[in-house]
């Protein structure tokens, strides 16, 4: 396992010739105004390089010890410069030609982060609405799975209603310790693969909602918890009031008059079986 032991040629099942023996990956970098347009940071390919002069994405072969995100950040890094500090990744898409694939990876940005050419393998880096995307020269692999991936750029929360969930777990003695039960829920939801229709891999935001004796619960990797000071039920109604109005939030709870209240806000429901069969899965 060596650095840039994945460049090289390879042909995919398709009779399709690629750059990475491994596979490929690239960073699709995207920020929401204040109106709620995705502007994505797209890259033009240089004339030295396979189908240069076209727009698509900073991105190059995935070494053998790199996973999709890792060679994504990496190349973005090293062709212009982006630091990952300031992204939240959303998912993967994989576009599979069978032996081969390129995975595009999809991070959140704060801002318009400046962008420029940082190796020979860029002419220019621009932000583009997108609209525009579709009216520039596009890499055809880029431009063959844009209409799903374009899909897939809206940043999306998961609400757990905490107490409700734990409840329908019903594990042993659940009750006499709800600060444990809640814990040990939300240190197994932390480590859960979600499953997407577009995505190969999904990273929502989540959000976790606690009360009562369950309120001290601690921080866990990838989720925010929410102590809420009187009503739970309250807390999450005030979480996706607060939620970007472009934002997709999905409330994982049983209770009818809470899914109510959130459903008015535009808010989507499921309930704790959607994610206690993902745990046991």
């Amino acid at each position: 396992m060596t650095a840039k032991d994945g460049d090289g040629w390879t042909e995919c099942a398709q009779g399709h010739r690629h750059w990475g023996v491994h596979g490929a990956s690239g960073l699709l970098v995207v920020h929401h105004d204040d109106r709620g347009i995705p502007y994505v940071l797209m890259q033009k390919r240089s004339l030295r390089c396979h189908h240069g002069g076209t727009w698509g994405l900073p991105g190059g072969a995935r070494d053998s010890h790199e996973d999709a995100v890792t060679s994504a950040l990496r190349e973005a890094h090293e062709e212009a410069a982006l630091a990952a500090e300031a992204l939240r990744v959303q998912g993967v898409y994989r576009d599979d030609h069978g032996g081969w694939a390129f995975e595009t990876v999809i991070a959140e940005s704060p801002e318009l982060i400046p962008a420029a050419p940082a190796n020979s393998e860029s002419d220019e880096m621009r932000w583009l609405a997108l609209p525009e995307v579709p009216q520039r020269a596009l890499h055809p692999g880029f431009a063959a799975t844009w209409d799903e991936i374009s899909g897939a750029l809206q940043p999306e929360t998961l609400v757990l209603d905490v107490a409700n969930i734990v409840g329908a777990r019903a594990e042993r003695g659940w009750w006499n310790d709800r600060l444990g039960a809640a814990t040990r829920l939300l240190e197994a939801v932390s480590g859960l693969r979600l499953s997407h229709p577009v995505l190969a891999q999904w990273y929502p935001r989540m959000v976790a909602v606690v009360e009562g004796a369950a309120r001290s619960a601690p921080e866990v990797p990838g989720i925010q918890v929410v102590a809420a000071m009187g009503s739970g039920d309250d807390a999450i109604v005030d979480v996706v009031r607060r939620a970007r109005p472009w934002e997709r939030l999905l409330v994982v709870t049983a209770d009818r008059g809470l899914r109510e209240r959130v459903e008015k806000l535009g808010a989507e429901t499921v309930g704790p079986k959607w994610l206690l069969s993902r745990l046991s899965a």
